[in-house]
């Protein structure tokens, strides 16, 4: 559910695409009319929130190709050049802004590109059953249509399936079968079983996977079983971690709200309010500043 504050009427992305211009065009409260990438300049980062928070990802879209054929120079290129000249106070600005300008499809896949590289280095990471279950989430065909009819047997016996392999450890290789049925079965196929399971054996499967499963399968079997029936759980959790203690990880809280924030942000506030009794806004004002807080609080929206 998108929380973006369209305004009525929209501007043409042409205008917009002007407006974007000046703002990056801001020195010390003046426009100049010279080269973006002219060394010192600063940039109207409340305009460019204003301007592109406020819109969806097809009129994102719509502008940079406007900004392209208005200004013979990609858009991005110059959020790009901008986060070349960082300061540490606007680092996080320019990242974030860059993702959230970016087409859904792109800035997904810029993501996964980047997690990857990251864990390079680990190599237990790419081993055994972790490596087979990321492939099967991202290629595995799931039928999500209206007629979509629940197995009422088939979610008896993986109700099963899952507490033996999940609770008791069957052995052998008893992952195999927890990531069979999580990567092959549609979505309301997997809620009747977890919801069977919990009918069942008296818990819900997240907590056993916790009890019950360690290291880095136990944590990505919780994160696709949350993913995939009730994601606003696995998001608010996400924003927290991000935020607690000393410091933020200004990353993972980026990823999520720039991600999120066209697609279930409003239940994401709810569960997060549910769970930690603090608000997203609260803890966001509480932990960033400058434009980067101003660009967050404009994405994740109005909180009683």
């Amino acid at each position: 559910m998108s929380i973006i504050a369209v305004p009525s009427p929209v501007p043409s992305a042409s205008d917009d695409a002007e407006s974007l211009r000046k703002a990056l065009q801001v020195r010390h409260g003046r426009m100049v009319t010279t080269r973006v990438a002219s060394a010192g300049w600063r940039a109207d980062k409340g305009a460019l929130t204003r301007i592109l928070c406020r819109r969806t990802a097809a009129q994102r879209a719509a502008i940079r190709r406007a900004y392209a054929f208005l200004y013979r120079e990609p858009l991005l290129n110059c959020f790009r050049y901008k986060l070349s000249r960082h300061c540490l106070l606007s680092l996080d600005f320019w990242k974030a802004m860059i993702l959230w300008t970016m087409d859904p499809a792109e800035r997904d896949a810029n993501l996964v590109h980047e997690a990857l590289k990251k864990k390079q280095r680990d190599e237990t990471y790419y081993m055994s059953v972790l490596i087979e279950m990321l492939v099967r989430l991202v290629s595995s065909y799931r039928y999500e249509g209206d007629e979509c009819v629940v197995d009422m047997d088939v979610v008896r016996m993986e109700a099963s399936q899952l507490a033996e392999a999940i609770k008791k450890k069957k052995q052998p290789r008893g992952e195999d079968e927890v990531v069979r049925i999580v990567t092959t079965r549609s979505k309301s196929q997997l809620r009747s079983t977890f919801q069977r399971y919990r009918e069942d054996h008296g818990s819900d499967i997240a907590e056993d996977i916790d009890s019950h499963c360690i290291g880095q399968f136990g944590r990505m079997l919780k994160t696709a079983v949350w993913c995939l029936t009730s994601p606003e759980k696995h998001f608010a959790e996400v924003i927290r971690h991000s935020i607690l203690g000393l410091g933020t990880y200004e990353d993972m809280l980026t990823r999520v709200i720039v991600s999120r924030a066209e697609i279930d942000m409003r239940h994401i506030r709810e569960e997060y309010k549910v769970r930690y009794k603090t608000t997203v806004t609260r803890d966001v004002v509480g932990d960033t500043s400058f434009g980067y807080k101003g660009f967050l609080l404009a994405l994740v929206g109005r909180e009683d």
